[in-house]
């Protein structure tokens, strides 16, 4: 079991000193969110919270997860990286796939891709890609990115893209794990398709549960049951030892933790002292207790 520590959009000053305590007191990774912009005018609806509203993103800052990563990577020495997640639908595969060599290659093989298409139009029109086929564009961009860090020449040819054979350097020496989020039947079969894990976008432990079930289905009938699949979740479970035994009984391999609700109107008002304590207590009172 591997414990991930969510700075859940702190303030940019902080993450320095999240992130090497987290590295202290034993968290395996830190998670990082994305989002470009929060537009003026928006009618998308958000999906992971009750009432679908986005006004709690609103004022939040975002530091991109790739130069964040970066930053972090340099002062530390062996907690990983996570984005959870980031919208990759409304970028390009080819740019993605050399940032992420690059990433990985520097950070020493301690980076996961986690990702996902993203729930609003907005981001579509603003990064000016089309939202129709955006399934099909996330799908194809998954292939093109695992293909071109093999440090082989790689060409493909789709619906959406269409790319000549070319080669990338330098490429990491381990394949970049890539993490599919989402919810929807749709982002489960991507998952258990094309992915090295799957990313819940929080949820109850019955909730989970019943996508992780969804998942071994899916994954067995694709024929990909036999290698090595990751589930990564943000419960209420993981914060006692008991839940996190519970968690990982069921087969998941992660657990990310904010500390606070990432998706409600609450302010980040914690300090960084009282960040750092937290994550001290949970070191001590879940994580040494739990035993996994």
């Amino acid at each position: 079991m591997r414990f991930s520590y969510h700075h859940s959009m702190c303030s940019p000053d902080q993450y320095v000193a999240l992130t090497q305590a987290a590295e202290e007191v034993g968290f395996g990774a830190v998670t990082m969110p994305d989002s470009i912009c929060y537009p003026q005018e928006a009618s998308s609806q958000y999906p992971y919270n009750d009432d679908g509203s986005r006004e709690f993103l609103e004022g939040v800052p975002f530091v991109e997860p790739f130069l964040l990563t970066a930053h972090l990577a340099a002062v530390t020495e062996k907690i990983c990286f996570v984005t959870s997640v980031m919208k990759l639908a409304i970028r390009q595969p080819v740019i993605v796939a050399k940032q992420l060599s690059s990433l990985a290659v520097l950070t020493n093989n301690r980076f996961s891709f986690g990702v996902g298409i993203s729930p609003w139009q907005e981001d579509f029109d603003i990064a000016q890609i089309p939202w129709a086929k955006r399934g099909k564009r996330m799908n194809e961009m998954v292939e093109i990115i695992r293909g071109l860090m093999t440090g082989e020449y790689f060409s493909y040819k789709g619906e959406i893209f269409d790319i000549p054979a070319i080669k990338l350097n330098p490429t990491p020496t381990k394949p970049v794990p890539i993490l599919i989020g989402g919810h929807s039947e749709a982002a489960l079969k991507r998952a258990a398709r094309l992915g090295d894990g799957w990313i819940a976008a929080g949820g109850s432990f019955e909730e989970i549960k019943v996508m992780m079930d969804r998942l071994k289905e899916l994954r067995k009938e694709f024929g990909r049951d036999h290698l090595p699949f990751e589930y990564s979740v943000a419960t209420a479970e993981g914060y006692n030892a008991d839940g996190v035994k519970r968690l990982a009984e069921e087969g998941v391999t992660e657990i990310a933790l904010a500390f606070r609700n990432v998706y409600a109107r609450e302010v980040d008002d914690k300090t960084l002292e009282e960040k750092i304590a937290t994550m001290h207590w949970y070191a001590n009172e879940v994580i040494a207790k739990s035993g996994v």
